[in-house]
């Protein structure tokens, strides 16, 4: 007599954990924190966009310790910046499809970019701590590398455009009240007359911090928001 042995057939898995609310609260706890990020390195950076390189490296070397902290504010905001701008994208975006790609298409390279200023950043800083020629640490703020200065660039387009961009969506869309659209839209403009055009860091302080202020105004729509209208509910597999 033969026995067949016959495998049992599994059941379907369990559905796993619903994190949405854990995931929704994160977003709108970490969304801010970016721009407030930069508006305080901009505000305590040892000297200004437009300075020559030269002074530039004498005023790193007289304040070697603030030039640090603008290293790590730096690398934490560029951790930080992108993934917030991708919460906001995910409210514009079903209302305003078009122009919230748009912004992020300028928005996620130009963050990104931002890297490599902190490394130019944290270069000069090298330098002056080791006690290089001047005309050494100069250069190698400015010229570390071609990529730096093409860095610069889309840094400098991305962020501000993808942010007026973003503001604009947010105004479309009504996802936060006007004025928190209008601060949005403001922020970078505003912050590139202060480092570009009149040279004030209270200024900086002030455009970066309305970006801040726009970004918690998202924050307080994402805790608004049903956890489905945030995600899809986790399913169960086989």
């Amino acid at each position: 007599m033969t026995t067949v042995r016959v495998r049992p057939v599994p059941g379907p898995k369990a559905a796993p954990p619903d994190l949405r609310r854990v995931s929704r609260v994160f977003a709108a706890l970490i969304l801010p924190i970016g721009p407030a990020l930069i508006a305080a390195l901009r505000y305590v950076m040892p000297y200004s966009t437009t300075d020559d390189e030269k002074v530039i490296v004498r005023n790193v070397a007289a304040h070697q310790g603030t030039q640090s902290a603008i290293v790590w504010l730096g690398f934490a905001g560029v951790l930080l910046l992108v993934p917030a701008v991708l919460w906001v994208a995910r409210l514009c975006r079903p209302r305003a499809p078009r122009l919230t790609a748009a912004a992020l298409l300028l928005l996620v390279p130009g963050y990104t970019a931002l890297a490599f200023l902190v490394a130019s950043d944290a270069a000069v800083l090298f330098a002056v701590r080791h006690h290089l020629p001047t005309a050494t640490a100069a250069d190698m703020y400015t010229g570390l590398h071609p990529i730096v200065s093409a860095a610069g660039g889309v840094f400098v387009l991305g962020h501000v455009v993808g942010t007026v961009l973003l503001g604009v969506a947010l105004l479309r869309t009504r996802v936060v009240p006007r004025w928190a659209a209008a601060a949005t839209i403001a922020a970078q403009p505003l912050h590139f007359v202060a480092a570009i055009i009149v040279s004030s860091h209270a200024l900086d302080l002030v455009g970066w911090g309305l970006n801040a202020v726009g970004f918690a105004a998202v924050s307080v729509a994402i805790l608004r928001l049903r956890d489905e209208e945030w995600d899809l509910a986790p399913r169960a597999g086989r």
